[in-house]
């Protein structure tokens, strides 16, 4: 059976004893029906991962003693920081998971002219905790050690002029400018992606003025949803891990 990898806020070191909390202890006790003396893997987004066994197994308490540590480094050596536009239903979800699996280091939710989703400060504050955990539960399946932030959503207005990343692309299927055409020599990439319906004229102008380069993926028009997963791709392939 898999050895279940578990993400922990909680500091970790070898020969202690952790405490998990309530939805890791009921995922191990309730549902995967483990018992004391499995081992299980746990990480906290500090770089590398620690190997334990499960001890003290309740409903919702479990306590991992945690034996040693195992430096990997699964992380691409390209930082991309995806922003891209709130989506309606299960989208944003969707993308903040693979977007996760495929590297990406940081993601900011930006409200843009054709964002239909309003949210208020409370509901916004759920969400960001709601698509951090996502973010989090991409890292336990894909062996992930580092967890990428999800900042709170924005204007785009607000991010596109604080970004400094040193290669800035924006998603614009009216250029004709591929990947191929860029060199890239810094491992910085800020990708900016619109929501249903795309950026505006005037969003896209803001952007290009602000320093973002415009890129094409080719002749067909992508959903916002495959939009960023198929240019993260592309970057992981040129610049990244991804062969």
């Amino acid at each position: 059976m898999r050895i279940p990898r578990i993400y922990t806020p909680n500091a970790l070191s070898s020969d202690t004893l952790v405490d998990l909390d309530e939805s890791s202890s009921r995922h191990l006790a309730s549902v995967l029906r483990m018992p004391a003396g499995r081992q299980v893997i746990l990480f906290n987004g500090q770089g590398g991962e620690y190997s334990g066994e499960l001890v003290n197994v309740k409903k919702n308490r479990v306590s991992v003693s945690i034996s040693t540590f195992i430096a990997c480094d699964r992380e691409s050596p390209l930082k991309i920081h995806l922003a891209i536009g709130v989506s309606r239903g299960d989208r944003m979800d969707w993308v903040i998971q693979k977007a996760t699996e495929l590297g990406v280091t940081a993601i900011t939710p930006l409200f843009t002219e054709r964002t239909e989703v309003k949210l208020n400060a409370e509901r916004l504050k759920k969400k960001t905790r709601h698509w951090q955990h996502v973010a989090i539960s991409a890292c336990e399946q894909c062996q992930r050690t580092l967890v990428p932030i999800v900042n709170p959503a924005m204007p785009l207005e607000q991010w596109v002029v604080a970004d400094n990343h040193s290669l800035k692309l924006v998603l614009h299927h009216r250029t004709e400018r591929n990947l191929g055409e860029f060199c890239n020599t810094n491992s910085l990439v800020s990708l900016l992606v619109g929501p249903e319906g795309g950026l505006s004229d005037s969003e896209i102008d803001l952007s290009l003025n602000s320093g973002f380069e415009p890129l094409t993926l080719g002749p067909r028009v992508l959903r916002t949803e495959t939009a960023p997963l198929a240019a993260i791709s592309i970057l992981q392939s040129l610049w990244g891990d991804m062969g």
